[in-house]
């Protein structure tokens, strides 16, 4: 492992840092929600390998029930303990599914639970493993989505199989219930396909703060073009005034937030 930056119970006041990961420009982001000075139960990590690889990853621990900043940052923990001893020959795919594995059977006996985002890129190519309703999206610089992942809630499926809309579906009632999460003897991974990304494309990963907060298409507009930095300061301002101010038919959900933003240069 090259280098590695982990967040945990992170409550960042300006708009997150960028660095610079294999040939990738990264931005993270992570801050507790603005209606509570409770710990904040989402992590976030970066982990850049040897070669032109890295694995990102987005936590969020379950806040219906306890330690949730604790089961979050278990995920990150058992994940950078899989990956330190994983090897550029082994493949890390191996090494996050272990990770995650680990991750599970710890949170089981902490009585807790947390969903993940995390992506895994080699050179140009990316590949997705998501438990729960933390989110994935890969967009081109015109807009076009090219990867997004579907909620594993009743909601989500529901949205997916075109029984609800997605401004419904932002309203729902039961929106905040999962049928998948870290911490359950029947947790399973979601492993996407493997994604080419072409120059200019832009990963986000984020927990259901940035998603119960703002649309879609609100979302892809930011994020499809800028400087990195200025996207992120964009997404975390909207989040904030949306979790701030009630409008009627607006989404106004405060929550922890937490995004990374990764983008293949020129």
């Amino acid at each position: 492992m090259v280098h590695k930056k982990i967040l945990t119970n992170c409550h960042m006041e300006g708009y997150g840092e960028t660095y610079n990961c294999c040939s990738y420009e990264i931005a993270v982001y992570s801050s507790r929600s603005p209606a509570h000075d409770s710990a904040n139960g989402d992590s976030a990590a970066l982990f850049c390998m040897d070669g032109n690889a890295g694995i990102f990853a987005v936590a969020d621990g379950m806040g219906g029930l306890s330690n949730a900043d604790r089961a979050s940052a278990m995920v990150i923990e058992s994940l950078d303990d899989a990956l330190t001893r994983a090897t550029p020959e082994g493949g890390f795919r191996e090494a996050v599914l272990n990770g995650i594995d680990d991750a599970n059977r710890r949170i089981i006996r902490l009585g807790a639970g947390s969903t993940l985002a995390a992506v895994e890129i080699n050179d140009n190519t990316l590949r997705s493993y998501h438990v729960g309703d933390a989110a994935i999206l890969v967009t081109g610089q015109r807009g076009r989505i090219k990867l997004q992942t579907i909620p594993h809630s009743p909601v989500g499926y529901a949205v997916e199989a075109g029984f609800l809309d997605e401004d419904e579906a932002m309203h729902h009632e039961e929106r905040h219930l999962l049928l998948n999460m870290l911490g359950s003897s029947d947790m399973r991974i979601e492993i996407g396909p493997t994604l080419a990304l072409a120059r200019r494309d832009t990963v986000l990963l984020g927990s259901d703060g940035l998603f119960d907060n703002l649309h879609i298409d609100e979302i892809v507009a930011i994020i499809r073009k800028g400087a990195l930095s200025t996207v992120m300061e964009q997404l975390v301002t909207c989040c904030r005034q949306r979790m701030n101010t009630t409008r009627p038919g607006r989404p106004s959900k405060p929550d922890d937030l937490t995004l990374i933003l990764i983008r293949r240069g020129a």
